[in-house]
């Protein structure tokens, strides 16, 4: 059920459904209807439709002409288009990010690296997923990392495609469990770089994290859309 105190109606459904999507409970292709949304969530039609056009601007649910809104399918060429735009925008940003950051950017950085080396990272309950807490603060740490940029609209660019991607990250059950890789390290490593103000390297860091990372995931994005049905329970 959806929580009112504190937040609109609609804002409550946004965060209940992006959760959901982002947390693996709804599935890249399932059909989104909007009395099954509105049981699910007890909200109005109206509050539910409007937050699927929030999240549809986020990139994490879309619309196709007889179905309405879908939560985004995954498929390689997707990932890779995704993956291209990142490489060259995200890592762009956080050098400027770097460059232009202050003393309130450097702390915001360093406190969001803190909660992700804490956040657990599998729910042995759920283990072909990240936990709902890692990926928030998966998110957050990133976030925090680009927000020293001064150019508004190359970083909500670099956001936006960012929470794209998570949604594949959600959905790859070999991410985090590669034998030969030091996740943690490689966040360690683009805070150290950005810290020290060595703008290059951080940018250089980001591209390898992004390109290997979707490197793994190719292997595993779906190229058919599951077209299920949303589950109310």
């Amino acid at each position: 059920m959806v929580k009112s105190s504190g937040t609109t109606r609609t804002d409550g459904v946004y965060q209940a459904l992006r959760a959901d999507i982002l947390g693996g409970r709804l599935v890249p292709g399932a059909r989104l209807k909007f009395p099954e949304l509105s049981e699910r969530y007890k909200a109005s039609v109206g509050a539910t439709r409007e937050a699927l056009t929030k999240l549809a601007a986020e990139g994490l649910v879309t619309t196709k002409a007889h179905q309405g809104y879908l939560v985004r399918p995954l498929s390689h060429q997707d990932l890779a288009d995704l993956t291209a735009a990142r490489v060259e925008i995200e890592s762009l940003v956080l050098k400027l990010s770097v460059l232009d950051g202050d003393m309130r950017w450097e702390a915001d950085a360093l406190a969001a690296h803190h909660l992700l080396e804490r956040a657990q990272f599998r729910d042995p309950a759920d283990p072909n997923h990240p936990t709902d807490e890692w990926s928030t603060a998966h998110v957050a740490f990133h976030n925090a990392l680009l927000a020293g940029c001064g150019n508004r609209r190359l970083l909500e660019t670099a956001q936006a495609l960012r929470q794209e991607a998570e949604l594949y990250l959600q959905w790859s059950v070999s991410f985090g469990n590669e034998p030969d890789r030091d996740l943690a390290g490689e966040h360690r490593a683009l805070l150290d770089a950005a810290l020290a103000r060595k703008a290059d390297l951080a940018q250089e860091l980001l591209r390898d994290h992004i390109a290997h990372t979707a490197q793994l995931l190719i292997s595993c994005a779906l190229d058919e859309p599951n077209t299920a049905e949303v589950d109310p329970g």
